[in-house]
């Protein structure tokens, strides 16, 4: 099968190499690489590097609207285009181009968390599962016909960037599937009735709120682990909370209690941290941590 494939970051990768072993990837679409850190240095995307390493053709447009990118798009008459995490907004002209039309590979049980954190929107609600849609894109974001779905639990040891390869590691092995068997299958539409949004993250979110029941602080922080981090900030410095435990206990909203290890009170109960990162700092154990810094007993955040 002739394929485009369409993604930008690491969450895209498993699918392109498992879609590469198997078919003839004949383009891949990825943004372009963007200049970063104190020297301004070109980074390529990891998808781009992927398929350049392999003798990809890689197209990094801006944007697919214009009709001369659609006639490009179309000439590579391929059979189908395989969407991961690009980035940009697909017009109808590049949707409906080849015969088996364009997949997405979406990581939430649609139609719950449509839009651009499902990952992280997951983990923050408290959802038991989540896992990964394959489906048909459509103009509408995430609105697209199903073909398969699948299963990824959601416990108290997960985390965004743990839930991130999971999904990333299901996808490519179901969008394999999908295609072997795309021509026998009949794609089931969403539920509108059930549709829930994920909004994209805004770093503001990161900065904890005490005043917060801490089971919802706890769940957060799994979620924005690694990106963004939950942080606090204590004597002009930020730190960042990697990972916690909820304790049923009492005390002021944002008081740092004494007694062992680092507990800070929440709206309801106490938020036991276990791992976390000073500024400028590696993470550590909350018990590194304290052997050579100390907060108030009492003191407010």
């Amino acid at each position: 099968m002739k394929i485009v494939f369409m993604g930008t970051p690491d969450f895209a990768l498993p699918a392109l190499a498992a879609l590469h072993k198997k078919h003839t990837v004949v383009c891949v679409y990825c943004q372009a690489p963007k200049e970063a850190g104190r020297g301004q240095k070109v980074l390529k995307s990891p998808v781009q590097v992927f398929a350049e390493q392999n003798g990809i053709e890689v197209r990094t447009p801006k944007s697919l609207r214009q009709p001369e990118e659609q006639q490009k798009f179309a000439a590579l008459k391929a059979d189908v285009a395989v969407v991961a995490a690009y980035g940009l907004i697909l017009p109808k002209a590049v949707i409906e181009a080849f015969p088996l039309g364009c997949l997405n590979i979406h990581g939430s049980l649609l139609p719950r968390w449509r839009g651009a954190a499902p990952i992280q929107r997951a983990i923050e609600a408290g959802d038991a599962k989540t896992g990964i849609t394959i489906m048909q894109v459509v103009e509408a974001l995430d609105a697209g016909a199903m073909y398969q779905k699948g299963e990824i639990e959601i416990n108290r040891q997960t985390t965004g960037g743990i839930l991130h390869d999971q999904m990333a590691e299901l996808g490519a092995r179901m969008i394999v599937e999908v295609l072997d068997n795309i021509q026998s299958m009949r794609p089931q539409p969403q539920d509108e009735s059930l549709v829930t949004y994920a909004a994209k993250i805004d770093k503001s979110e990161a900065k904890l709120d005490f005043a917060l029941p801490a089971e919802v602080l706890e769940r957060k922080i799994r979620a924005f682990n690694p990106y963004p981090g939950c942080y606090f900030e204590y004597g002009g410095e930020r730190f960042k909370i990697l990972q916690s435990e909820v304790v049923e206990a009492d005390g002021a909203v944002g008081e740092i209690l004494a007694g062992e290890g680092l507990r800070i009170a929440c709206g309801k109960n106490v938020l036991q941290v276990t791992e976390i990162q000073r500024q400028g700092k590696k993470a550590m154990s909350a018990e590194e941590l304290l052997r050579g810094f100390r907060f108030a007993t009492g003191a407010r955040l």
